[in-house]
């Protein structure tokens, strides 16, 4: 029987527009589909194709923005493609005509694409644009600057699947254990009360109530928001998510953080100091315990369900029950790999390497503008740090005796500053943008 809900036809944020790379091609991958992210030259909006070449299927993710015209051209033969996906140009072509009368036939495959709320969206299915064009974004209202929002925006490549990610977000009750320290107190955890509001195809949505009352809203495919409420104040604060389904054991998120008081304060801290500090180190805390607790379920849907797996006696289960629930009803329990051509093992090996597992820099400083930016800086004031530490001692080394007191001590004590300064960006800040490893129980 094939499923009620079609994963395809959907529309998916692929990154925030800041971290996108406008001078070169980005790789990215979605539901199995390889993507490439271009700009060509004279438009102010990104587009998305197929990863593959018609030619000889090369990767465009590996070609390059034509300086002249600004089309995307393909590195293996140099076939280069407009906005829309047409070949302009073919450099071993007999003569024009080639081109021009086998438009069809040469084009690259391009998806629809929006950008709206800071974020480029694709719409997978190139069969269906039509129905891409009648449907809305899954957009968050809170995401408006016009009614007194701002936000920040953070993304993540995760080791584990699509379905676990979804169980991880909505499940408040992890947060004063998974990330103590960071967002939670394990001391001040309590029972949560869920209310179901409603649950359909197309939206489950649940409130909790108390001094600060919460509204969780989960729409299929990939919006998983947030709602954080004072019950005696028009404040609001809270967050949307976007879990996105990128291959077996792979998933995506992009966060974005938003909230209506103190919106001076809110951009006063760099973008990339809150990712090193605060929002890494939350994925970090989930990242390990979900890889394997994904494992262990794997294994036991060889013999039963989820429903004899797991047990799920409190309140504070409900949204995981409703979400598990949907992704039956609809979805008969699986993603659609099988319609891309991916054969997916009953049980598959999970890495249990620690630098792998929380590999921030290929899961997210390579992804993210701020934090690449920042990385530099950092590397290049290490070198110079220390370049300037070996000048000044051997400057002073080489002084008349009479000038080492009076003015060589005081150039060696700020090298000497220098030298700590170096020291803690090489120690402590720099491998904040690679690996920080993250042990519970020292917590």
């Amino acid at each position: 029987m094939k499923p009620e809900f079609n994963f395809f036809q959907h529309w998916y944020p692929l990154s925030p527009i800041e971290d996108l790379e406008p001078k070169k091609p980005t790789p990215v991958t979605l539901l199995g589909l390889r993507l490439v992210i271009w700009k060509p030259k004279s438009s102010q909006t990104f587009q998305v194709f197929l990863d593959q070449c018609p030619h000889r299927l090369a990767p465009l993710s590996e070609g390059r923005i034509d300086e002249k015209t600004g089309n995307l051209m393909c590195s293996y033969h140099g076939w280069q493609f407009d906005k829309q996906g047409i070949c302009t140009h073919i450099p071993q072509a007999e003569n024009p005509e080639l081109v021009s009368k086998n438009k069809e036939i040469l084009c690259a495959v391009a998806l629809p694409v929006r950008q709206q709320q800071d974020l480029l969206w694709v719409w997978p299915d190139v069969k269906s644009t039509q129905q891409a064009t009648n449907t809305p974004l899954p957009l968050s209202p809170k995401i408006d600057a016009s009614i007194g929002f701002v936000w920040t925006s953070f993304v993540r490549d995760l080791e584990y699947d699509w379905q676990t990610l979804i169980e991880n977000v909505a499940d408040p009750s992890h947060v004063p254990f998974s990330h103590h320290g960071v967002q939670g107190d394990r001391a001040k955890a309590r029972p949560i009360e869920f209310k179901i509001e409603q649950s359909t195809a197309n939206l489950i949505e649940v409130t909790t109530f108390g001094r600060v009352q919460r509204k969780i809203t989960f729409e299929p495919p990939c919006r998983l928001e947030y709602t954080f409420s004072f019950s005696d104040s028009s404040k609001q604060f809270g967050f949307v998510s976007y879990c996105i389904p990128v291959s077996p054991g792979k998933s995506r998120i992009i966060i974005l953080f938003a909230r209506n008081f103190a919106t001076k304060l809110f951009r006063l801290q760099p973008r990339w100091w809150e990712h090193i500090n605060d929002r890494n180190l939350v994925i970090d805390g989930d990242m390990v315990l979900l890889m394997q607790q994904e494992h262990f379920l794997q294994q036991r849907q060889t013999t039963q369900s989820w429903k004899t797996a797991y047990q799920l006696p409190t309140s504070a289960d409900r949204l995981i029950i409703e979400f598990r629930s949907w992704f039956d009803r609809y979805c008969h329990g699986q993603l659609p790999w099988s319609e891309v051509g991916i054969e997916v093992p009953l049980t598959r090996n999970i890495n249990n390497d620690r630098q792998h597992i929380l590999d921030r820099y290929k899961q997210h400083t390579q992804h993210c503008h701020s934090c690449r930016k920042a990385l530099l800086v950092v590397e290049c004031l290490q070198a110079v740090l220390l370049i300037y530490f070996i000048v000044t001692v051997c400057a002073v080394a080489l002084f008349p005796d009479e000038l080492r007191l009076t003015l060589g001590l005081p150039l060696i004590a700020i090298s000497l500053l220098s030298l700590g300064a170096y020291a803690w960006l090489r120690f402590w800040l720099h491998p904040r943008f690679y690996f920080v490893d993250y042990i519970h129980a020292r917590r």
